[in-house]
């Protein structure tokens, strides 16, 4: 009989937490999860799920304006705000039983409240405490403010998902997934929507071309789109709030929303009891097998600060607990994860951007086309949809894709399957496309770009 409680303890109950101790308990181990907060995580609850779903609120306006084309004439809608949230949390509520169903069958003891490590091999919830083989630090990360005058009136996407209101106008300032993605949602919604970014193009490190016409399509919606521009101090006049920017300029907006970055979780864990190993950021130091520097204590998901997305978690928490319960070696894969930015339109991509492929590969063929999505073919709406392969001349290999419209992460999943195993463009090119898709496209380019 063991000397401890549990073979695992897990502190966190987001998407990596229960995967981990759900599978863990499915290999026969005796596994207890804490969470102070919701299960889930931040992507049931403040992230993935409830974003996509006012993603596809806001995005409704555009359609009942298209649907005129086809001969549809739905008289002018209406928006509620209080109903997308009450239908929201409802949906969120769900999930949260279904997370919680899940561990209840795996036979994973649920802790609600805040766990903390007291040593290498405990843990204390509230006022128990519970011994543990190993524990796993699963808490995820946090939307960081910056420390600027009036920081008091901002709020993060957090507190975006719960608005009692909507304001006329808001200011989304950021330049990664969630500020190009709220800035879509805002606008879509009816708010007079501001992006503010301080570099001089959004979503560093996606491909170039699709940053840019991402931009433009931004643009021609009526987003006021930017660049170099940042705010240096934050006064609240009346229900307003006054935003001064670096350059002295003045904009007034009822919510100001920052998506500057999210840093992980370790306040109060109890690290310094057992002296875990922080890197500068803040996140937690693990070797290839998800160990910290106490043999014990591991960590996996955004705590880590490797790749912030749900699906890396999940994978993280399935090869952990296959390597502690079954002895596998297996190891997730880093390379080519397909991704996919919920703006409107959608940006989808997997693989190399052009700017890294001749870095590494030199010699490579670009093929891109730029067509009117067929949806909107008999509408007044000009957006684009952009599509574009990279290929290395050595090997023929397709090494990334990339797309700009709509369903592009639909299509992208797919396609990043071609790419793990290894499709070159022969393969696409002798693959038959479906008609009518754009998805098709990408097997039907011959021309590459002239270089």
């Amino acid at each position: 009989m063991s000397e401890y409680q549990y073979d695992l303890f897990v502190i966190g109950a987001g998407s990596g937490g229960v995967r981990a101790a759900r599978m863990s308990a499915d290999l026969g181990a005796k596994v207890a999860i804490a969470e102070n907060r919701y299960l889930g995580g931040t992507c049931v609850n403040l992230g993935c799920v409830p974003k996509k779903l006012f993603m596809y609120a806001s995005h409704f306006a555009e359609d009942f304006e298209n649907a005129k084309g086809f001969g549809w004439n739905v008289g002018a809608p209406e928006f509620n705000w209080k109903t997308l949230l009450s239908n929201k949390n409802l949906e969120i509520n769900r999930l949260n039983s279904v997370y919680q169903r899940i561990l209840d069958n795996a036979g994973v003891e649920t802790k609600l409240g805040h766990g903390k490590i007291i040593d290498e091999h405990t843990v204390q919830v509230g006022n128990d405490t519970f011994t543990s083989e190993r524990i796993l630090i699963a808490t995820g990360g946090w939307p960081s403010i910056p420390d600027i005058p009036g920081k008091e009136h901002i709020i993060s996407s957090n507190e975006a998902f719960y608005l009692e209101s909507l304001p006329e106008k808001v200011i989304v300032v950021g330049g990664g997934y969630i500020a190009v993605e709220f800035a879509g949602i805002f606008h879509g919604l009816g708010v007079d929507t501001t992006l503010l970014y301080r570099g001089d193009l959004f979503l560093r490190g996606f491909d170039y071309d699709l940053r840019e016409t991402l931009a433009d399509e931004m643009t021609k919606k009526n987003i006021n789109m930017q660049f170099n521009a940042n705010i240096s101090t934050i006064e609240k006049e009346g229900e307003q709030l006054i935003a001064t920017l670096e350059d002295g300029s003045k904009l007034e907006a009822g919510k100001i929303m920052y998506a500057t970055g999210r840093i992980p979780m370790t306040e109060n864990l109890g690290l310094e009891n057992v002296n875990i190993t922080l890197d500068k950021k803040g996140a937690i130091v693990v070797n290839e097998e998800y160990q910290t520097n106490v043999p014990s204590i591991y960590a996996i998901g955004d705590v880590t600060d490797r790749v912030q997305l749900t699906p890396v978690a999940l994978a993280e928490g399935i090869v952990l607990a296959r390597r502690l319960y079954t002895g596998q070696d297996g190891d997730v894969d880093y390379s080519d994860i397909p991704t996919c930015v919920f703006s409107q339109p959608n940006l989808g991509t997997v693989g190399l951007t052009e700017e890294e492929a001749r870095a590494k590969y030199g010699e490579i063929d670009i093929y891109k086309s730029t067509f009117k999505p067929m949806k909107l073919s008999l509408t007044d709406s000009d957006e684009k949809t952009l599509m574009k392969l990279i290929v290395d001349k050595a090997s023929d290999k397709v090494v990334g894709v990339h797309m700009l419209g709509p369903d592009a992460g639909e299509i992208i999943q797919g396609i990043g399957i071609a790419m793990k195993a290894g499709a070159t463009k022969k393969v696409f090119d002798s693959t038959i496309g479906i008609h009518p898709t754009a998805a098709e496209e990408f097997v039907t380019m011959q021309n590459p770009v002239k270089q």
